[in-house]
Order: structure tokens, then C-alpha cells, then sequence
């Protein structure tokens, strides 16, 4: 069971491992363009990146409510229902990414003014950011129907193959545009454009080439069924309220720490947060195994292997968060350190980082059971769950965050994130009855 949960957490772990490297590297790059202003354009890249991860983090029901379904008709072998939910994967996403792409002008200009720091500089470099960026949003939106219909198929090598050809073209095109063509943080969001096209690209190919002998023809009339879409759609309509609270939480720290009119304290919440993202991917890849298998062992009414992959998957989530105190105790100023230029203002912001850092020690252990428990429930589609939990812990937050920022300052912000991410997890394991209600689903 070890083997099979390394199977598919490993690829995963590489492949999500990329994305906060690739979020360190474009933080790097942004703070060698700002002409010895580190904290004002590494503030705004991380205001517009929050805007993008509201974007994306709502559409992210397609990859989760796709994964499960997905998994369960792999593990019974229903060949032509996998290929159906392959189909209507990529057509919601397809029209959801048209949706945003069309209302990128409201969307910007509102986004803009609700993250506003007062700084007409910092406003202008999110704007620039913002209406490059756009043009991508389509094809990751894409990407999530492709990663959650092959990671319910047990596919965990494609993802990660794809997933760092893209990071890799990112990071290669947003230093070629950013530093050697001095476009600044444009040109970090135009490397974001052509590597995710060219992600939907390769795709789409190595689909064509792996499964087409396994997918099944279908027709419209199939794919489109109403039966089944209202399914589809209703466990994706329970994520996409969790997903909203998600992005709730995270926008909200984002303008948080925006409002303290600080641009130190906003550098500081950013490349903290990417030490905190290092950590969630790293768990994530162990959260794709349990949602992996779990659908799939509830599908073949395995119950003896669903236990022992969900109690393996939590020890392996303890495991890394252990870890990771570990490398944050003894190296966070070395990361740090390489986040901006040397000439630049790096000792005042590890200065300010030492009255916070602490937080970032304490995450890793509150965050352990979260991530593998959100995974338990996708791949057992109990959505509903997800849903609850994730309401009653955003709300926790924002009554701490509120309630105690007058008092405490940014220590509030922290708090507040940290008591959401450790709630999550345990809401979860006792809305669910401590996990008895899913091994029922493997005796149905």
C-alpha cells in the first residue's frame, strides 16, 4: 500500500513542488526589476497573483469534482463513464474559461480597486500585471479537467511531466521577457501565457496517444445527459462554496496585510506565504493519493484497502509536516535571502520577518491533516463535508482576524490563518465521523 500511495504521491509532489518554486523564482525575479524597490513590485505581484488565485482556485471544482467520479468508475471499471467525464470535464472547463476570459474588464478593474493599497505605483504594476495574465486564464482552466480526470485513472506520471514543462517554460520566459527584455512584472505574467498554452498543448497529444484505445466513443446527447450532469454539478456546486471560502481566506490576508499601509509587513506576508505554499504542495501530492484511492477502492468495494491507504496517507501528511519544521527552523533566512537582490532592502525584511516567522514553524504541524482529509473526501465525493467544514473554519478566521487585529496587528493575520487551516482538518475528521462514514461508502 506504501508503494501504491508513493506511486502516485511522488509525481504529484514533484509536479505541485514546482508551483511555489515557480512562485519563489518569479518572486525573485521581481525583486530584481524594481530598480532597488524590492518591496513595492514583490507587493504587487503578490496582489496580483491573489487575484489569479481567486480566479483559479473557484474553477478548481472542475479538477476535484472530476477526480473522484473519475476514480470511482476506474475502480469499477466502467470504461465508458470515465470517458464520459473526461468529455464533460473539458467542456465546463472549456466554457468557464471562456466565461472569465470575457469579463476580464470588470473582473480587473474591480479586483484592482477592492486590493488597492493607496499606492497609484503599486495599482498601475498590478493593472499591467493583471491584463497580460488574462489570456492565460483559459488554458489553466483546462489544465485542471485534464489533471483531475488523470489523476482518477491512477495517472500521477502525465500531470507531473506536463506540470514542470510548464513551470519550467515559465520561469524560463518570465526571466527572458522580465530581465533581459525589461518588461518587468508583465513580462513575469506574459511567461505565465505560453507556458500554460503550450501545457494544453503537449496535453492533449500525450492524451491522444495514451488513451485512445481505452476511451470510449460517446456521443453528445451522452456526455450532455442530465442525470448525470446534475450529479456532476452538484458536487461540484458543494466544492465550488468551499473552494470560494478558500480563496476568501487567502484574498483576505492578501488585502490584510495590504491595509496596514506597510509595504515592509506586505513583502514579508508574501514570501512568508510561499514559504507556507512550499509546505501545502509538498502535502498535496499525498492529498492526490488519498483522493487517487479512495475513489477507487470505494469503487471496487475494497474496504480492507481503503482503511490502510487512508490511515498510510495521514502518517505520510505528519511526515512531511515534521519535516518541514525542520528545514523552516534552520534555514528560513537563507530562503529569504534569495527572494530579493542583495542590494536591495533584504535585511529589513528579514528583520521584520523575525517578529512572525514563528507562525510559519507552528503551520506545518496545524495544516498536516487538512490537506490528506480534503483528499479522503473528493475521492469519496463527499462534498457536502468539504463544504460545512470549510464554512465553519473561514468564519472562524475572520472572527479571529477581525476580532483581534486591533490588538495584536499582523500576529492577528497569522493566528487567524493558522486556526483555519488546523480546523479544517479536524471539522472534517469528526463530520465524518471519524472516518466510519467513509468506509461505509466502500460497503454500499
Amino acid at each position: 500500500m506504501n508503494r501504491e500511495i508513493l506511486r502516485i504521491a511522488i509525481p504529484n509532489i514533484i509536479s505541485n513542488i514546482t508551483v511555489p518554486l515557480m512562485g519563489i523564482v518569479s518572486t525573485a525575479i521581481a525583486g530584481r526589476v524594481g530598480n532597488g524597490d524590492a518591496a513595492t513590485t514583490i507587493g504587487a505581484l503578490s496582489i496580483g497573483v491573489a487575484i489569479f488565485n481567486f480566479i483559479y482556485w473557484n474553477c478548481s471544482f472542475i479538477r476535484m469534482g472530476t477526480s473522484g467520479l473519475t476514480a470511482q468508475a476506474f475502480g469499477a471499471e466502467h470504461h465508458k463513464e470515465y470517458s464520459l467525464m473526461l468529455w464533460r470535464a473539458l467542456i465546463v472547463a472549456l466554457g468557464v474559461g471562456v466565461v472569465a476570459f470575457a469579463l476580464q474588464y470588470p473582473i480587473g478593474e474591480l479586483s484592482i480597486w477592492f486590493m488597492s493599497t493607496g499606492s497609484e505605483e503599486i495599482d498601475t504594476l498590478i493593472s499591467d500585471y493583471f491584463y497580460t495574465r488574462i489570456w492565460a486564464v483559459p488554458a489553466g482552466i483546462l489544465l485542471f479537467a485534464f489533471n483531475g480526470w488523470l489523476t482518477g485513472m491512477q495517472n500521477a506520471i502525465v500531470p507531473m511531466s506536463v506540470a514542470i514543462l510548464v513551470n519550467v517554460i515559465h520561469i524560463a520566459c518570465s526571466y527572458l521577457f522580465s530581465i533581459v527584455g525589461t518588461m518587468g512584472l508583465e513580462g513575469i505574467a506574459l511567461g505565465s501565457v505560453v507556458a500554460q498554452w503550450t501545457g494544453v498543448a503537449v496535453m492533449v497529444v500525450i492524451i491522444t496517444l495514451m488513451y485512445r484505445k481505452r476511451i470510449v466513443k460517446v456521443t453528445l446527447s451522452e456526455v450532455m445527459d442530465m442525470a448525470a450532469m446534475r450529479k456532476f454539478f452538484s458536487i461540484n456546486g458543494d466544492i465550488i462554496v468551499r473552494t470560494f471560502c478558500l480563496v476568501a481566506v487567502y484574498t483576505f490576508f492578501t488585502k490584510a496585510s495590504a491595509d496596514t499601509g506597510d509595504k515592509n509587513i506586505l513583502a514579508v506576508n508574501a514570501m512568508l506565504l510561499q514559504l507556507f505554499t512550499l509546505f501545502s504542495y509538498m502535502n498535496d501530492g499525498f492529498a492526490y493519493a488519498a483522493e487517487a484511492l479512495t475513489g477507487r477502492f470505494i469503487g471496487a468495494r475494497d474496504e480492507s484497502s481503503l482503511r490502510r491507504a487512508i490511515k498510510l496517507c495521514i502518517v505520510w501528511c505528519f511526515v512531511v509536516s515534521i519535516i518541514f519544521v525542520g528545514v523552516y527552523v534552520g534555514w528560513w533566512e537563507d530562503i529569504f535571502a534569495l527572494l530579493v537582490d542583495k542590494s536591495a532592502d533584504i535585511d529589513t525584511l528579514i528583520d521584520v520577518a523575525r517578529n512572525y516567522i514563528g507562525w510559519i514553524i507552528v503551520i506545518p504541524i496545524a495544516s498536516a491533516l487538512p490537506f490528506v482529509m480534503d483528499g479522503i473526501m473528493v475521492g469519496a465525493t463527499r462534498s457536502r463535508i468539504m463544504r460545512n467544514s470549510m464554512i465553519y473554519s473561514s468564519i472562524c478566521y475572520f472572527i479571529i482576524l477581525y476580532g483581534l487585529g486591533w490588538l495584536i496587528g499582523n500576529n492577528a493575520l497569522w493566528m487567524a490563518f493558522t486556526m483555519y487551516m488546523f480546523l479544517r482538518g479536524a471539522f472534517q475528521y469528526f463530520m465524518s465521523h471519524r472516518l466510519h462514514d467513509i468506509y461505509a461508502e466502500s460497503r454500499k
